[in-house]
């Protein structure tokens, strides 16, 4: 076989690429087909859940666009972050590595660019590397030949994008220019190398504001709470109780979008009017940032929602239900523009004859609450914060409606991507490749459990205690610490909803005392031993 690469090299510049392409034997053909290295597209939403996925079950939406990454390829059903808030999932991404190792534990941490990451080692390999939206890392990014990145969390109508170092501001909704850009770097990139593109878009975070193309999307439809929306947390310890994360303190400006007039008090301030006057301010800078003609569109939908809350003057849990229908009808309305960019770009690597050879993931930066206990935002180790949309699709190395049930994490992405490429992981990257599993087959010795740490408390928002956990396929056991010590358990399998924290019933003693055991190998494994808390 090395003779006959020997003897294809000489052939091939002998007569040129382009004869080469057609008068190959095919056996030639097929053996330089195998060594062509794949593109990778990788296209990371902001709080998408699962939840809000068709090819996920939901009855919410309808996502036929990222649901087609799935059909044509596979979708993981066990898919998890390690420390589920923006910034530490993104260092995690770029690095392979548990936040503790990367040096980004929150948000309030800036990400060390000088560190290893795939981007870097796919540059040196060869590829021409593009990153594109979302960064979030307080530093300039760094293993990227081109960089467009939104300034921190970024707008959702006229953005300022900070353009390899130079600012500049752009007119338009956020999800459409950055699928123009991303399509603008394909076009112009280098064909004769492979690519590796970063598509990182802002929504569907907070405060959720649509297209005008999509503002009304929802308007005729009363959408199904949670079953959980009214969970009490009666099993539960503090943390869950004192997190400040319910769809009922949500504000009536800047989270509804309502104008001033429209109600009498804010909501989700405690009374302080200081904090309510904040609020309100920087909606009405929000609102402000839009163009004269975005305001007509956005004033012909909203002034509508503005004029029927004064009119049914609303208040105790009437009120919280008009708040979580208001809530799930605009983020579901940001995914739908989501959804329209992935068939944008599904459909150029289409028509550019690259989807053959192109590597596309679709997922989120974590897990987000739907409602689900009465929340939005992310954080805690519950299901709906710490599990991931994750699909792949590969039609050179992966068959077509595939599910798979192994447990991967955010942690696996650079390693997968490293070995799509060919190129060795570092020894010191954390996570391990899924390439093997995107084929249909599951490495011996996979891990059957997963481990978690979250670390903002008493800093930044929600008020979510610090706390770290392990996952099995069946049971899930989390302690809370710091400024407590609280142990919960939920048993998967006969409570998916994790409403019965069952750490003192005796007859899970066994399962805990294994639990604890597992938690203190991972902690081991990972070098995540020094933190308050451990055992």
């Amino acid at each position: 076989m090395k003779n006959q690469e020997f003897n294809r090299r000489q052939f091939i510049k002998s007569i040129g690429v382009g004869a080469a392409a057609l008068t190959l034997p095919g056996w030639l053909q097929s053996c330089a087909s195998e060594q062509k290295k794949p593109n990778i597209l990788y296209i990371m939403s902001d709080d998408h859940a699962y939840q809000a996925i068709s090819a996920y079950g939901s009855k919410l939406i309808q996502t036929p666009n990222i649901d087609r990454i799935a059909n044509e390829g596979v979708r993981f059903e066990n898919s998890f972050v390690t420390n589920s808030i923006c910034a530490p999932s993104r260092a995690v991404l770029l690095t392979g590595k548990y936040s503790h190792k990367n040096g980004l534990r929150d948000n309030r941490d800036k990400f060390d660019g000088s560190q290893v990451t795939f981007p870097k080692l796919l540059q040196k390999a060869g590829y021409q590397t593009f990153m594109i939206g979302k960064w979030h890392l307080k530093t300039d990014p760094t293993g990227f030949d081109d960089w467009k990145i939104l300034v921190g969390q970024g707008s959702y109508y006229n953005p300022v994008l900070i353009e390899n170092g130079e600012k500049k501001k752009h007119i338009g909704y956020t999800t459409d220019l950055l699928t123009n850009f991303a399509i603008d770097e394909l076009n112009q990139r280098d064909p004769d190398k492979p690519f590796c593109m970063l598509l990182h878009h802002k929504a569907p975070h907070r405060n959720w504001m649509p297209s005008p193309k999509y503002m009304d999307a929802f308007d005729d439809r009363e959408l199904p709470l949670p079953e959980t929306f009214y969970d009490d947390y009666a099993t539960r310890s503090a943390a869950a109780r004192e997190a400040d994360m319910r769809v009922e303190n949500m504000y009536l400006s800047f989270d509804m979008k309502l104008q001033p007039g429209s109600y009498q008090k804010e909501t989700g301030t405690g009374g302080n009017a200081k904090a309510a006057a904040t609020i309100e301010k920087a909606w009405k800078n929000t609102y402000e940032n839009l163009t004269e003609e975005q305001k007509k569109a956005w004033n012909a939908h909203y002034n509508k929602v503005n004029e029927e809350f004064k009119k049914k003057n609303l208040s105790g849990d009437a009120l919280l239900r008009w708040k979580y229908q208001r809530y799930i009808k605009d983020y579901l309305s940001c995914i739908l523009s989501v959804d329209e960019s992935v068939g944008r770009v599904l459909d150029y690597l289409d028509k550019n004859g690259l989807a053959e050879n192109t590597v596309v993931v679709y997922t989120s930066d974590q897990g987000f609450y739907l409602g689900e206990h009465g929340w939005y935002d992310k954080r805690f180790m519950y299901e709906e914060s710490l599990r991931m949309p994750l699909m792949l699709r590969y039609p050179k190395d992966v068959k077509a409606g595939q599910v798979a049930g192994a447990m991967v994490l955010n942690l696996d992405f650079a390693p997968t991507f490293l070995d799509y490429a060919g190129v060795k992981a570092p020894a010191d990257m954390q996570g391990e490749s899924f390439r093997a599993i995107a084929r249909g087959v599951k490495p011996e010795n996979w891990r059957t459990s997963i481990y978690y740490h979250y670390y903002e408390y008493p800093h930044g928002w929600h008020n979510v205690k610090r706390h770290y956990g392990v996952r099995t396929e069946r049971y899930k056991l989390i302690h809370f610490y710091n400024d407590i010590d609280a142990w919960e358990l939920y048993d998967l399998q006969k409570d998916p909803h994790e409403l019965n924290n069952v750490i003192d019933d005796p007859d899970y003693t066994a399962i805990v005392k294994k639990l604890k055991l597992e938690l203190n190998r991972l902690r081991q494994k990972y070098g995540d031993t020094k933190e308050d808390g451990a055992f």
